[in-house]
C-alpha cells in the first residue's frame, strides 16, 4: 500500500509538472507572438517615417520649383534691363546689383542654369527652336541660346530654347 501511495504521489507530481510545463509553453508562445507583433509594428513605423520624410521632401521640392518657375520671367526681364541702353549709369548699376542678388538667392536654393552654347543638344534639357548648318560646329551642337533654362536638383524647371547646328 505504501508503494501505491508513493506512485500516486509521483503521478500527482508528474501531472502538476506537466501542467506547469504546458503553462510555461503557452506563455512562451504568447510572448513570442507579442514579440513578433512588436517587431512588425516597429518596422512598420520606421517605414512610415521614411515614407513621410520622402513625401515631405518631394512636396517641398515641388512647391519650391513652382515658386521659382513663377519668378523666372522676372529674372528674364532683369537680364533684358541690364542689356538695354541707358545713359544713367547708376540706374544700370542698380539693376545689375538686383540681378546679381536674385541669381545668388536662386543659387542658394539649388537652382542652376542649364549649360547650352557649345554643348551637345539634349532634349531632356533643351528645346530646339531652329536648326542651322554650320561647318565650324559639330553634329547636334548648340550654336545659340534664346532663353535660359534652369534646373533644381534633377528636375528641369524650364528648358533652354536653343538653336542647334547640323
Amino acid at each position: 500500500m505504501e508503494e501505491k501511495e508513493i506512485n500516486n504521489e509521483e503521478v500527482k507530481e508528474n501531472n502538476k509538472i506537466n501542467e506547469l510545463m504546458d503553462k510555461i509553453n503557452l506563455q512562451k508562445q504568447d510572448i513570442e507572438e507579442k514579440d513578433d507583433r512588436i517587431k512588425r509594428l516597429m518596422a512598420e513605423f520606421e517605414n512610415f517615417k521614411k515614407r513621410s520624410d520622402k513625401e515631405r521632401t518631394g512636396l517641398y521640392s515641388s512647391v519650391m520649383g513652382d515658386v521659382i518657375m513663377s519668378l523666372l520671367p522676372v529674372l528674364d526681364n532683369l537680364e533684358k534691363a541690364v542689356k538695354a541702353e541707358t545713359k544713367d549709369e547708376q540706374y544700370k548699376s542698380g539693376i545689375e546689383m538686383v540681378l546679381t542678388q536674385f541669381k545668388d538667392v536662386l543659387k542658394t536654393n539649388g537652382v542652376v542654369e542649364i549649360e547650352t552654347v557649345g554643348k551637345k543638344f539634349d532634349p531632356s534639357l533643351h528645346e530646339a527652336v531652329s536648326l542651322v548648318q554650320d561647318e565650324n560646329l559639330g553634329e547636334k551642337e548648340i550654336k545659340e541660346e534664346f532663353r535660359k533654362g534652369y534646373m533644381i536638383g534633377d528636375r528641369v524647371l524650364r528648358h533652354s530654347l536653343v538653336v542647334v547646328a547640323n
